[in-house]
């Protein structure tokens, strides 16, 4: 072995710890897998990384389990950097549409069977 230091590993725990500031899911403990973000303002120079693909990918509402999946980092990591980005103003967090208050199904066929009857 040479001297030389090892490539940093994306999933080491350091990594996480950088990219979160040192902080845990507390703040994040409102966020849940379906949550939808929105992006509200635009990337600024100086703003991490993370941060900055976050505000990007979200210029249509993702869920915060999508937002993870393409950043490739835990749930509990994206829910922070998430979180911080709410507290700041610059994305907003929806809740996902519930079952309950979609159409009833049958409802919804008895009116396009109306309509093709016009």
């Amino acid at each position: 072995m040479s001297g030389a230091r090892p490539d940093w590993d994306e999933g080491s725990p350091e990594r996480l710890y950088v990219i979160t500031g040192g902080r845990s899911g507390a703040a994040a403990a409102a966020l849940d897998l379906v949550t939808l973000i929105v992006s509200r303002a635009a990337a600024q120079p100086g703003m991490g990384p993370e941060a900055a693909s976050i505000l990007k990918m979200c210029q249509y509402p993702l869920s915060v389990a999508e937002v993870s999946a393409y950043l490739r980092l835990p749930f509990s990591a994206t829910a922070v950097l998430v979180a911080d980005l709410i507290a700041d103003g610059r994305v907003e967090a929806r809740a996902p549409i519930k079952v309950s208050n979609l159409p009833d199904p049958e409802l919804l066929k008895a009116v396009i069977y109306g309509l093709s009857k016009l």
